[in-house]
């Protein structure tokens, strides 16, 4: 039988390597962040900039920053004039992002947000091509109600975390507000005539949700 810590290893091994700005970043992050498992990291990383480049999006919208690893990895499809919101409630983490923005080069196309999502989003002008949600998994309805007038039909959203350790299969994790909260978004996105959808079953699951019709 294969060993899925030697596939793993194996994939890693066949994936475009990690920018040098991504490996300082994951490397403070797990020394001074606590959760650090939150973040992206290197396999689903070259997934969003992979997304992101054969997208091409002008407006970016990501809902939760953490310490910026995926928006860094987003912001590499953006067009020449293009620009990435990023809203983060935890306001602990913007110096750390701040610092990863700009050492990357792409702090000019990074716009950094503090607060709650739900009240920065309208707050925002342009409509988006593409956008990311990794923040509270409770309001990920609410966070997708919010988004979707303000992403272009034939635009994309994506959501991490959509299988949540396999506990969307699990009925004694159902009532659990965090399980609970994914369980209703993926049931919301798959009876939304308005969108086409898959799962990728990588690392905690990313949904890609495309925008067909108003």
């Amino acid at each position: 039988m294969t060993d899925s810590l030697q596939l793993d290893q194996y994939i890693l091994e066949h994936t475009s390597p990690e920018d040098d700005f991504l490996k300082e970043l994951d490397r403070e992050t797990h020394l001074k962040v606590l959760r650090s498992r939150m973040l992206s990291g290197h396999l689903q990383g070259q997934i969003l900039s992979m997304i992101s480049c054969m997208i091409r999006p002008k407006y970016i919208l990501e809902l939760g920053t953490f310490t910026g690893y995926s928006a860094l990895c987003l912001a590499k499809g953006l067009q020449d004039n293009g620009k990435l919101h990023t809203i983060e409630i935890d306001d602990e983490l913007e110096a750390i992002a701040r610092k990863y923005f700009e050492k990357s080069g792409m702090g000019s196309k990074i716009v950094q947000h503090i607060g709650d999502a739900r009240e920065i989003i309208s707050t925002l002008e342009p409509s988006f091509d593409l956008v990311f949600i990794d923040a509270d998994k409770r309001e990920y309805s609410e966070y997708y109600n919010l988004v979707f007038n303000r992403v272009s039909v034939g635009g994309f959203i994506l959501a991490d975390n959509i299988l949540w350790n396999g506990k969307v299969v699990d009925p004694d994790e159902a009532n659990d507000e965090q399980t609970r909260g994914i369980l209703d978004f993926n049931e919301l996105v798959n009876n939304d005539k308005r969108v086409k959808n898959v799962i990728l079953p990588i690392r905690d699951g990313i949904m890609i949700v495309q925008k067909v019709a108003e």
